[in-house]
């Protein structure tokens, strides 16, 4: 039987990626909506997530794809009301919230899925495999990409608690964390801000592993045509690059397929999702964030000129 779903924010990302996959899955039913100004064609919807819960009690499941300065408080009511939860990434405003509501989940027994998107994309996997076998000398990464062109006219980015260019650095760190064999921690961080906004633009961080390795990070929200979202590694015996957002690997200079099967990362999320709940476990895993949190704690403020959404 089907897991009938809610799903929570009904923008960009709703619809180009959530909306599509719950559609080509036969183990979801989308049956209802939250949004303050959107819906979906044929799907019952309501204006915020606590109507959503008491006129369809049979939810078995929300998935929220908010600004994540309103996951919290979407996926506090949904624990309590018995239903499973997806987070779309960031997790949460602050890192304190995700404690709270892994916390939630384990007492009312359901499932807390806190996703990270880029983790299924389809080179990460083998990336992780190689990594394991390996000694680390030194990493990259350059994450860049037009704000205008992703994110137009969304001011939250650029609020507090938005996290401005970490909102895609954070997919960065999320793949970094899976194929590394140990941890990394921030060792300097210099932040951009527009003198108008309160989140930053740019971000240059020092990432350093448990062994001392370097791994030197620039993220930058101001890139104009082409994009650019990878990832190269370098060890004692040979050299890894993830591009696309870890959609395409090349071992050595040569590219490596993916497995067709792999293809995808929302389907591959709500495939996982699936299996979650069915087996009644969670899945939180907010490394990333702490990696983001620290960069603000520790990192150098630089102002930088305004910026306009």
């Amino acid at each position: 039987m089907a897991l009938k779903l809610g799903l929570v924010g009904i923008g960009k990302i709703a619809r180009d990626q959530h909306i599509p996959a719950l559609a080509a899955d036969p183990r979801f039913e989308l049956v209802a909506t939250a949004s303050r100004n959107a819906s979906v064609d044929g799907v019952a919807s309501f204006t915020s997530v606590e109507a959503m819960l008491a006129a369809v009690p049979e939810l078995d499941a929300i998935s929220i794809c908010t600004p994540p300065q309103a996951h919290f408080q979407a996926a506090l009511a949904a624990l309590r009301a018995g239903k499973h939860v997806m987070l779309e990434k960031p997790p949460a405003a602050t890192t304190r919230e995700i404690t709270l509501l892994q916390a939630e989940a384990a007492r009312h027994g359901r499932t807390l899925f806190q996703t990270w998107h880029s983790r299924f994309a389809a080179g990460v996997d083998a990336a992780r495999d190689w990594v394991k076998c390996r000694t680390l000398t030194g990493g990259t990464i350059a994450w860049k990409e037009d704000v205008h062109h992703w994110h137009p006219g969304q001011q939250w980015i650029f609020d507090a608690g938005g996290l401005g260019v970490f909102d895609p650095g954070i997919n960065a760190l999320s793949v970094l964390t899976e194929v590394l064999a140990e941890e990394v921690v921030v060792s300097k961080a210099l932040l951009e801000f527009p003198e108008n906004q309160q989140a930053p633009i740019a971000a240059r961080l020092d990432l350093r592993t448990e062994s001392g390795v370097a791994v030197d990070t620039v993220f930058d929200f101001r890139q104009k045509g082409e994009q650019t979202w990878d990832i190269e590694l370098v060890a004692t015996t040979g050299r890894l690059r993830l591009s696309h957002g870890g959609g395409m690997l090349e071992i050595d200079g040569q590219p490596v397929a993916a497995d067709d099967a792999l293809a995808g990362e929302y389907p591959r999320l709500y495939a996982r999702f699936a299996e979650l709940c069915a087996a009644g476990q969670s899945d939180v895993d907010w490394r990333p964030f702490q990696l983001v949190a620290d960069a603000f704690l520790i990192g150098e403020r630089r102002t930088v000129a305004a910026h306009h959404v």
